[in-house]
């Protein structure tokens, strides 16, 4: 039964973690992400400037979501990890590229803590596609 299964990987092209795991995975009509970070594709290198960091993150957002086949409206909860509060606004910013309409927006919780190998951002996320 196991080798008829779909492959539920997914992946963002030059964006990947140093450990074992994808950069998401789907499971039926959900994709979960692992911690997306705000690295430059090209270099695979996490950006030198936290507002390159957070645009890269959500850049990568938005190709992992379309690498699973999925839509920005399918997203339902972003858990967004930054190490101070002097990233939040580079969030907001980038929040309000993709969410403009504050009535159609995925939930959101910020949490501060440390992050290793100089990110200053990662973002996880849950989204469901419509049946």
């Amino acid at each position: 039964m196991a080798g008829n299964r779909r492959k539920r990987s997914v992946e963002v092209a030059g964006v990947a973690h140093s450990a074992p795991i994808p950069m998401g995975a789907v499971v039926g009509n959900m994709l979960f992400s692992s911690a997306i970070m705000g690295s430059d594709p090209a270099t695979g290198k996490p950006a030198a400037e936290p507002a390159a960091q957070a645009k890269f993150a959500f850049e990568n957002l938005q190709s992992l979501v379309r690498n699973a086949g999925f839509s920005l409206d399918d997203i339902g909860k972003l858990t967004v990890f930054i190490t101070d509060n002097s990233m939040r606004q580079h969030v907001n910013d980038n929040w309000l590229k993709l969410f403009p309409d504050e009535h159609d927006r995925p939930a959101r919780h910020i949490i501060v803590q440390p992050l290793p190998g100089g990110m200053l951002v990662q973002i996880e996320l849950v989204a469901v596609k419509a049946a």
